[in-house]
């Protein structure tokens, strides 16, 4: 089943992820469970219409951006991926001290800290607890 925003009409963000990456279907289970999921909701970016979330986003989202980085969406059409996606989802808690990280990783110098290792962990996803060789990224070509 492909899901779609319009169809859903979901008034919470969306995370969008790789559920093609055991790392990074571990971590979105970690999340639902630890924050409050009633105020989000994550879709692999396989099963989403991904046409329909380029359109509604004005092309901030596509296959290729998807595969290679989280990516948190709002209903008003905000798009924010990576370590920024993570951000927004820990700033959604109503955990004081997760929410407290999300809002210093906005802010310079750990915006851009947080930018780096997010990297890393996608670069290595596949060496990371739960991951498989099925995790790692896809080369820079495809997509």
């Amino acid at each position: 089943m492909i899901w779609s925003m319009a169809e859903t009409r979901t008034p919470n963000p969306v995370l969008l992820y790789d559920g093609d990456c055991a790392f990074c279907s571990s971590s979105v289970r970690f999340a639902e469970r630890c924050f409050d999921a009633s105020r989000w909701e994550a879709v692999p970016f396989q099963f989403a219409d991904l046409e329909a979330l380029a359109a509604f986003t004005g092309g901030q989202v596509s296959e290729r951006r998807a595969a290679h980085e989280v990516l948190w969406i709002t209903p008003d059409r905000r798009v924010s991926g990576g370590a920024q996606a993570a951000a927004r989802l820990l700033l959604r808690t109503r955990r004081p001290l997760w929410s407290a990280l999300g809002a210093l990783v906005t802010l310079p110098p750990f915006r851009q800290a947080a930018a780096v290792a997010y990297r890393l962990v996608a670069a290595n996803r596949q060496r990371m607890p739960g991951g498989t060789p099925a995790c790692a990224l896809p080369p820079a070509g495809r997509h």
